[in-house]
């Protein structure tokens, strides 16, 4: 099979990772990828043996979660170390134009002044990410392909069923490279394109292609390493290598879909009206009198919210049969995240046969979830599990310590975990004006996991927002996870609240429940404190 291609070239490496005294960190990043891992249990069919190795020699994070939803400023914010609430990046401005994150050093330039080499390629940040990074690989776009190419436009695969395909090239596209056609690679020639600039995609079969973006960002990454393992003088690296899948459009080859037979994939527990004790729809459309203010809600298209949108869609588009549409959908979620496991068990390979795993802090993550039905909602950008929880996974090298953390943290831990580990100095802000660091060190956790002497809070905060910098934080729309629940609090002043120990689906909004007066006002006081 294509994916083995790089197989031969680990084979016959015999290299010994340079002596250092700081480690090299590799951070791996997928896109939209919820706990549909089998080592973290949001699937029973998913096929993930690479992240399954990983999670069992490292230390996995089960209660982790995305600072916000969506992906521009969840990158903005671990990438920098600040809360969203405090640098007030809510949505898609860009960080060279955020009055704050402008005045604060990404994670790379800060390891660039501690003496790191670093090395990036795929989506890891928005916005020219290659001018962050040292060297910089592949697609300096955000490489959402392949698509489909009808010869003057570029759009959905013609195997997308009718109203869903007109949702549109990101969202509306789902199925197997295969159904864009057979093409030679030829400029205007109808089938698969590999991204915006209409670069052409050559077809011949699965066995006769043109490597995909992930691939590309794959074989970069393993060419360095057996650069930096030749080279024994070489700088300790920080490396990122950033996956678009799974995010949409879910296509991929089609060894993946046949991993996932429509009549063998099973659909994840739900509830009929699970929607209706929730208060998400209803303050949005509350803020339609805002004037101007809709407009800059990521998430909302043409007077719908996105989530209920893409949901009903979908399952309009196959006679109203609401585990037929999703199963459909879920395939191609699937065959993309398993597209991305080997693309992660090449790398992982490769760090080990260079013998630079000796010494490599290993990371991998996600930017936040993505919902498969779950409310009624096929998108990202809720305050809810399926769309805050993300895969954490946390390999510290040489140590011993292995196991599940179930304490709640996020993404803005990473940062202060690397300038621990890697013994970084200095201030992470360009000038005053800069926000201050946000998260703490996991060094507690990674050296005891079941540890009781962690400094960071316990809960896990996440902001929707996406209201821009005219709406103060006090009025964003804030989520806090504990071990044992979840509070939301919208900015319609609305509440939810979920026993995620009795209830992990989040089926019960308990906020009127009189048992849970105590708790309730316990969360009040703690949001109140973050964000006033």
């Amino acid at each position: 099979m294509l994916r083995h291609i790089f197989t031969f070239s680990l084979i016959s490496l015999s290299f010994i990772a340079t002596s250092q005294e700081q480690p090299n960190v590799l951070l791996i990043m997928a896109d939209d990828l919820n706990d549909y891992i089998g080592a973290f249990g949001g699937h029973p069919d998913v096929k993930t043996p690479n992240m399954d190795r990983l999670a069992a020699s490292g230390v996995q994070f089960s209660n982790a979660h995305t600072n916000v939803p969506v992906c521009q400023p969840s990158r903005n914010s671990l990438f920098t170390g600040v809360y969203p609430h405090n640098s007030g990046d809510f949505g898609w401005t860009p960080m060279s134009e955020q009055p704050v994150l402008k005045h604060n050093k990404t994670m790379m330039e800060y390891f660039v002044e501690n003496g790191y080499q670093t090395l990036g390629t795929g989506k890891l940040t928005h916005e020219a990410p290659q001018q962050h990074w040292q060297e910089w690989g592949n697609n300096p776009k955000h490489n959402y392909g392949p698509f489909y190419f009808d010869g003057e436009e570029i759009g959905v695969l013609p195997t997308v069923p009718y109203p869903y395909r007109q949702i549109g090239t990101i969202d509306g596209s789902y199925g197997r490279i295969s159904e864009g056609g057979i093409t030679n690679g030829k400029h205007g020639e109808i089938g698969l394109v590999y991204g915006w600039d209409k670069k052409p995609y050559r077809f011949q079969g699965n066995d006769d292609r043109d490597l995909l973006q992930g691939e590309l960002h794959t074989q970069w990454a393993i060419e360095k390493f057996e650069k930096i393992a030749q080279n024994k003088t070489a700088k300790p690296f920080f490396m990122g290598v950033g996956f678009v899948r799974p995010h949409t459009p879910l296509h991929a080859p089609d060894e993946y879909f046949d991993m996932y037979p429509i009549d063998e994939i099973e659909l994840d527990k739900w509830i009929d009206g699970d929607e209706l004790d929730t208060f998400w729809k209803e303050n949005f459309q509350g803020n339609l009198s805002l004037e101007g203010d809709i407009k800059t809600v990521y998430g909302y298209r043409g007077g719908n919210l996105k989530g209920p949108l893409l949901f009903k869609t979908l399952v309009d588009s196959y006679g109203g049969d609401r585990e037929l549409a999703l199963k459909y959908f879920l395939q191609a979620y699937l065959a993309c995240i398993t597209f991305v496991d080997d693309q992660v068990g090449i790398i992982l390979n490769s760090l080990e046969s260079t013998g630079l795993s000796k010494n490599t802090i290993v990371i991998l993550t996600s930017d936040h979830g993505w919902h498969l039905g779950e409310k009624n909602h096929l998108f990202k950008n809720s305050p809810w599990e399926e769309s805050t929880r993300v895969p954490y996974i946390v390999r510290i090298p040489n140590s011993e310590v292995k196991g599940v953390v179930n304490h709640p943290v996020s993404l803005i831990d990473i940062f202060p975990t690397l300038i621990d580990y890697c013994s970084l100095l200095g201030n992470t802000k360009k000038s005053n004006s800069g926000g201050n660091l946000g998260g703490y060190s996991l060094r507690a956790f990674l050296e005891n996991t079941n540890t009781k002497n962690w400094k960071g809070p316990n809960y896990a905060l996440t902001i929707v927002g996406n209201y821009g910098l005219k709406f103060p934080k006090e009025k964003q729309n804030y989520s806090l996870r504990t071990t044992d629940y979840r509070y939301i609090r919208y900015y319609n002043g609305k509440e939810e609240l979920y026993h995620n120990k009795k209830d992990p689906y989040e089926w019960h909004n308990v906020v009127f429940e009189k048992r849970y007066r105590k708790k309730l006002k316990t969360f009040r006081a703690q949001l109140n404190n973050i964000v006033n």
